[in-house]
């Protein structure tokens, strides 16, 4: 393991909602892609959606490479909810837009996990697509 991914791995979260735990955090940031599902306006949730997923000091991060207001982030960003796949099980998330404030560090962990298949996801627009996901309980 690199010393820049230990880094970001080693401690837990202390934005509201649950506490993401040292062995959640490594294996967030181990995932080639995490899969997402955010809440139907009628009920239940939309489809398993893979997506990448980075993680900066304590926190998770997730973006779109085209930000919308449909699909799994327009419906996660408008409810600020979501659960997502991880260990075999379900976790119910809080989704919240960070937009581009701290984008230069998520830029570099998008850089240093997914190197050449990151420029899509490190674009301005990509970069206000930020959103944060805290465990919901």
């Amino acid at each position: 393991m690199d010393a820049g991914r230990s880094r970001m791995t080693h401690m837990t979260s202390k934005a509201p909602g649950g506490t993401w735990t040292a062995e959640d955090l490594r294996h967030l940031a181990g995932l080639r892609e995490l899969e997402i599902a955010s809440p139907k306006v009628g009920g239940g949730h939309g489809p398993w959606t893979p997506i990448w997923v980075v993680v900066v000091e304590d926190e998770v991060f997730v973006r779109t490479w085209h930000r919308r207001s449909t699909g799994w982030y327009g419906r996660a960003v408008g409810s600020g909810r979501a659960r997502i796949r991880m260990s075999g099980e379900s976790v119910d998330v809080i989704v919240a837009a960070t937009g581009d404030r701290g984008a230069e560090a998520v830029d570099a962990a998008y850089r240093t996990k997914y190197g050449a298949g990151a420029p899509s996801m490190v674009t301005t627009e990509a970069a206000a697509s930020t959103l944060r996901l805290t465990r919901a309980s």
